[in-house]
């Protein structure tokens, strides 16, 4: 059984002021992470801009990535694209650097049927038998929702092992647990969410706010796994604020000005992207300032 974690950070792109790659951030960035509560890195999700990002420089922050956090945390590589074949090569690049595992999203834009967008994981799986995949569903910006019952016919696929479930339906994911086998792991892809999915089955998170509150979110998953509920729902209650401040506009619009408001240099994020309004600002720096985090 392949175990990636209970809490995983879905990594920010550092910037250049020239909007280049920070590499000595990232480095700087997953290496903090590592020490605080993250179990595993997501590498070039879309918390970490994927859409904007060439494949080449994903791979540099791959082995970026790997180099600042080997034996501390796992590195998930985000290989997925709404072309088969660039998810095919992009896969086979990454493994060859030795990442744990490679989050594949739901094709977007071009709008599979359920029956490709099985056809679609599966050649991923198969053309990578070594790497283990988790399947990325978000239809708020993909445009498809891969339905339970694909998810059940990709969980017979040996090296697809897990889900990031990120509808924001309780009933969607319950279903996904209902028909998959003990062993294919469900995440949460929204922190809101991760409280409600352990409740139905669910693992963890692919986490947003565990750049800021890494070891809180360890803390509630450990409290609710060890039959300590009460204790879990005061931390998601505490927490949910900042959860929501996180997502006050597109993800990760907040989240870049948070972490500047704790010094790091994690730059803009790059066009159609744009900073965050002074609204959005002054959201954030409230709920940090109520959770000590500045």
């Amino acid at each position: 059984m392949v175990n990636f974690g209970r809490v995983l950070t879905a990594m920010i792109t550092p910037f250049s002021e020239d909007g280049s790659l920070n590499l000595a951030v990232a480095e700087k960035l997953a290496a903090h992470l590592a020490n605080s509560g993250t179990d595993a890195v997501v590498v070039c999700g879309t918390t970490g801009e994927s859409p904007t990002l060439t494949w080449d420089e994903e791979h540099e922050l791959f082995q970026v990535v790997k180099k600042a956090v080997t034996g501390k945390a796992k590195v998930i590589a985000g290989t997925g694209s709404n072309s088969t074949r660039e998810s095919i090569a992009a896969t086979q690049k990454a493994a060859k650097l030795g990442v744990d595992g490679s989050l594949q999203v739901v094709p977007y834009y071009n709008k599979p049927p359920q029956e490709g967008m099985y056809r679609h994981f599966k050649a991923i799986a198969e053309s990578n038998p070594d790497m283990p995949l988790m399947l990325y569903n978000i239809p708020g910006r993909t445009g498809q929702n891969l339905l339970p019952e694909t998810v059940a016919r990709l969980a017979e696929i040996p090296n697809i092992v897990a889900i990031k479930e990120a509808t924001g339906s309780t009933d969607q994911a319950s279903q996904v647990r209902r028909l998959t086998p003990p062993d294919f792991t469900m995440y949460s892809g929204d922190d809101s969410m991760t409280l409600p999915l352990l409740s139905v089955g669910g693992s963890g998170v692919v986490s947003v706010a565990s750049h800021l509150v890494g070891e809180q979110l360890q803390e509630m998953v450990q409290a609710f796994e060890g039959g300590s509920p009460q204790k879990a729902t005061e931390i998601h209650l505490k927490l949910l604020p900042l959860f929501k401040a996180l997502f006050a506009t597109t993800n990760p619009i907040p989240l870049k000005y948070a972490l500047k408001l704790q010094g790091w240099d994690v730059g803009s994020p790059r066009l159609p992207l744009c900073d965050a309004s002074d609204e959005v600002k002054s959201k954030v720096k409230a709920v940090m300032e109520e959770l000590n985090l500045l």
